[in-house]
Parts: structure tokens; sequence; C-alpha cells
């Protein structure tokens, strides 16, 4: 079964968004845990929930995916940035207990001219404080194209900062098949090259979710600019090729391709064409 879904609004809560994703042929989703550019967290609706969590067992939900704000920096300079994104981070950590089991996306963050090196170390900082042994989201971080000062260009830096975290059974990979092939990560003509770095350096163990994304750059580009499925410079047969692949096919796919949900339905027809149980 391809494990397949897209990124929905969470204005109307977990059961809207569950109704929505299986309107679309989905059996996952993921969602911003607030503003995207910011702001507080709506609270938790406990019959929401509930409801949602009935209707996933209906249907045979898999695992959700929660999406941090991209205003969190946990490595910038500013300490009142820093503290902003960890305050955000333990109260969506707190918050998505109501649905256990899941998990929960950020950008690592930039340095913002301090060095990759001092990045990666408040970013450890960070996650030491923000991740606890009781809690049953997996924190995932995700490879990042590379523009300006970011941190998760390399599968070398994400290494680096699960290095540092005490409870590295809390956190995972998600990877972003745009920001990757921008970084320099040749997934169009070598993914199993790709892939076996990834194992080498990081643990393909680690992987815990893909983004599908195509990209509106040529390789190597440092943009990051997603664009549906086949119509950018990956293309459809890689996608053919990173759903059916033996190290892959089982996990989680999220679309975030610039699409409204007629969009993300015939992305996910697609998808389902081309996948081979």
């Amino acid at each position: 079964m391809l494990r397949i879904g897209c990124h929905l609004s969470a204005s109307k809560g977990y059961t809207n968004m569950i109704k929505e994703a299986i309107n679309i042929g989905g059996n996952t989703f993921q969602f911003f845990t607030r503003n995207p550019r910011g702001g507080k967290a709506k609270d938790v609706d406990v019959e929401d929930v509930k409801k949602f969590l009935e209707l996933s067992k209906e249907n045979n939900f898999t695992v959700i995916l929660a999406h941090a704000p991209y205003t969190i920096n946990v490595c910038s300079a500013d300490e009142g940035i820093r503290k902003f994104g960890i305050d955000t981070m333990k109260d969506d950590l707190e918050k998505l207990e109501f649905v256990p089991g899941n998990m929960y996306n950020f950008h690592p963050g930039s340095h913002v001219g301090q060095g990759v090196d001092r990045g990666i170390e408040l970013i450890i900082e960070a996650l030491n404080q923000v991740l606890d042994e009781k809690q049953s989201t997996t924190v995932l971080l995700e490879t990042m194209a590379g523009k300006g000062s970011e941190i998760g260009r390399t599968f070398e830096e994400i290494k680096m900062i699960i290095d540092g975290v005490k409870l590295k059974n809390k956190l995972g990979v998600c990877m972003d098949t745009c920001h990757v092939y921008d970084a320099g990560y040749d997934i169009v003509n070598d993914l199993d090259g790709v892939l076996e770095k990834f194992d080498n350096i990081i643990g393909l163990d680690k992987l815990k979710a893909m983004h599908l994304n195509d990209s509106k750059n040529p390789f190597e580009s440092h943009k990051d600019r997603h664009e549906k499925i086949g119509e950018g410079s990956i293309g459809v047969s890689t996608f053919e090729k990173i759903i059916n692949h033996p190290s892959l096919k089982k996990l989680p796919f999220y679309l975030e391709t610039p699409n409204e949900l007629d969009g993300y339905e015939k992305e996910i027809k697609l998808l389902k064409s081309l996948y081979k149980e």
C-alpha cells in the first residue's frame, strides 16, 4: 500500500483534515502546527481529536506529519529568536501527545553568519532541551536545499546534529526531493548512489518520511522552489523510482507541490498508478 498524502490546512481541525485526505485518495497528511509564519497555536479540541482517532482507525490511516512553522530558527544569533523557537517546539510536541505516535518535522535553521559549526551546536542545544524521553512523537530534521546560510544542506550536517543529541531514538530525517536535488544529490541519475551515501553517513533506519516535490530549478541550484509532479526538472520517472525503491516504498510520502486539493488528488492518483505492490 502506497502511504501518500499532501499538505492540508489545520484551521478546521484534525477531523476536517482526515476527511479531506480521504476524499482525495490519501491515507495520511501533513499540516502546520500553527500559522507557518508563527503565532500562537490553537488550543486542542478534545472532541475533534477523539473523532479523528476514530476515523483514522476506521480508514487504516498511517502516521501523520506535523510541520513546525517556518519562522522558528533555533540556531539564530539572536537569543530571543532561539527561545521563541524552543518554546514553540515544546508547545507543539506537548499538543501532539493528544494524537500519539506521529511525527513532527522542522527545518534545522540558518546560522546567519555564525558559521555552520556554531549553528549546529545551537541546534543540538535546542533539541536537547526540547526532546523528552516520555514523548511518543518522532522529531524529523528536514534535508535542505542550501540557500543562504541554511543548515542541513548535506547529509554530513544532519549527521553532526544527530550525533550531538542525547535522545537519538526520538530523532529521524525527512528527505525532501526538491531540496536534495537542489542541494546537489542527483536523485534523477543516481538514486541508488544517493541512498547509499545517506545510509553510509546517517543510516537508512533514520529516514522516516519523504516530501515529494518536483523542482522549478535545475540540479544543484540551491533555490528551493517546488513544482508539481512531472512539471519540473526531476520528472515523473524519478518519482516512480522513488516510491517503488525497496529502501523507500514503505515510507510515508507527503506532497508539498503548488496545488489546491484537486491538484493533489490528481497527483495522488498518478502516483498510485505508478506504485507496484
